[in-house]
């Protein structure tokens, strides 16, 4: 896999990420109504920004993706998306303030090594 197609699927990845924690942010920034009262919950949901944000990097993801399965076999492609775990972990960190423990450490290690393997057979 050439630097420019793996610097693809890791942009690709990142946006991925990156929706999950804003989905995360958009799910706590405020109390949503309760899910039975469905029109307020739709309009909370509707009206909010980093729900808007989170489906924007997802799109912007989703692209991104289309243009590493165009270079890029899904038997080499498809497990790079692991990498999102590790920067998911990172970015709960950073932006959220989530705790990650040694055993959670110890997966996200596992996962770097499985995908350097991965890469490396390209």
């Amino acid at each position: 896999m050439s630097p420019a197609t793996f610097g693809l699927v890791v942009v690709s990845v990142m946006f991925n990420a990156f929706a999950q924690i804003v989905l995360r942010k958009a799910m706590t920034v405020s109390v949503l109504p309760p899910i039975q009262n469905v029109m307020a919950f739709g309009w909370a949901l509707g009206t909010n920004a980093w729900l808007w944000a989170g489906m924007a990097c997802y799109a912007l993801s989703i692209g991104l993706w289309l243009a590493v399965l165009g270079r890029v076999q899904v038997s080499v492609a498809y497990p790079m998306l692991s990498m999102g775990y590790i920067i998911a972990a990172i970015l709960g960190v950073m932006l959220l303030g989530e705790q990650v423990g040694p055993a959670r450490i110890l997966g996200i290690a596992l996962i770097c090594a499985g995908v350097f393997v991965i890469g490396r057979t390209a």
